[in-house]
């Protein structure tokens, strides 16, 4: 089977299609239906446009014989903020349709999702009450917006993920995330979580124990080593690759959103994207699941 964007948008909206959209809705029809958009909303990050009105000229010039019905901006605008709840259920779907659904190691790390830069444009920014400043200690600065945290498989699949205000703690946030959806834990005998030295702490490490689960981190200096911390490194980086991925070819700080509404969604978006492209190297069997070259095109 070929690996190129157009064969991923056609059995991406397919499987949304098929298995997500609802054909028994009263009234009228939408003109462009939500497997379209969704479909549309894919397409537009793996091919990089943060810009929507550049992205809506190209696909009218570019796709119009695929998609007959293209929105003007106020309304695309509308209808992806408002397609938040499907895009979820899309990217679990995707999850829960591989193997990797079952692994029972998962990688956890945050990634900084940077909402505003200048002092004029926070304060005037809807984000106020959402969004805070944070630090970044991976490129040694600060910023304002939010945090994206990100459970994945090593293959790079999207398992959980949540948008939070930076200064809340990495544990409370995950805590949060496993709470809110208990049942991706269950069943999973031997759930390890991989993290960094952040979400060290007893209390944490116990209330996996509960779950089921086992926190893998590296260990403080006065720490005697832990079992599998010589594993840690290679696999750590993974987790890097996959934030690079969101950063370096989705776009992730280029959203472009101005409410927590238009950030969510967009970030939704990106992380759509990435599930779609191991969801569909998956399928086709190719050896990098988590490469998006054959799609960025």
């Amino acid at each position: 089977m070929k690996t190129d964007l157009d064969t991923l948008l056609t059995a991406l909206y397919v499987k949304i299609d098929d298995e997500i959209t609802d054909t028994r809705l009263l009234g009228r029809p939408p003109r462009l239906t939500d497997s379209e958009l969704v479909t549309l909303a894919v397409a537009q990050a793996m091919l990089g446009f943060a810009s929507e009105s550049r992205w809506l000229r190209f696909v009218r010039s570019r796709l119009g014989t695929m998609f007959p019905y293209i929105p003007q901006q106020p309304g695309w605008n509308k209808r992806l903020r408002a397609a938040l709840p499907l895009i979820k259920k899309a990217i679990r779907l995707l999850a829960t349709d591989t193997d990797f659904w079952f692994d029972n190691h998962w990688i956890v790390d945050s990634t900084p999702v940077e909402c505003a830069r200048s002092r004029p444009a926070v304060k005037r920014s809807d984000m106020a009450g959402w969004a805070s400043y944070g630090y970044c200690a991976s490129h040694s600065r600060f910023f304002w917006g939010l945090r994206l945290y990100l459970v994945c498989t090593p293959a790079g699949m999207p398992i959980l993920w949540a948008l939070a205000n930076p200064k809340l703690d990495e544990r409370e946030v995950l805590t949060a995330m496993l709470d809110r959806e208990p049942e991706a834990v269950t069943g999973r005998p031997g759930l390890l979580l991989i993290t960094d030295k952040g979400f060290a702490s007893r209390e944490f490490e116990a209330d996996l124990a509960q779950r089921g689960a086992q926190l893998l981190r590296p260990s403080f200096k006065r720490e005697t080593r832990r079992a599998g911390e010589s594993l840690l490194k290679s696999v750590r980086q993974l987790i890097e690759s996959v934030n690079d991925t969101l950063k370096g070819q989705l776009d992730l700080e280029q959203h472009g959103g101005r409410t927590f509404e238009g950030v969510a969604v967009r970030v939704a978006q990106r992380v759509l994207a990435l599930a779609a492209a191991v969801w569909h190297n998956h399928k086709t069997g190719q050896p990098v699941t988590r490469s998006l070259t054959a799609y960025d095109h």
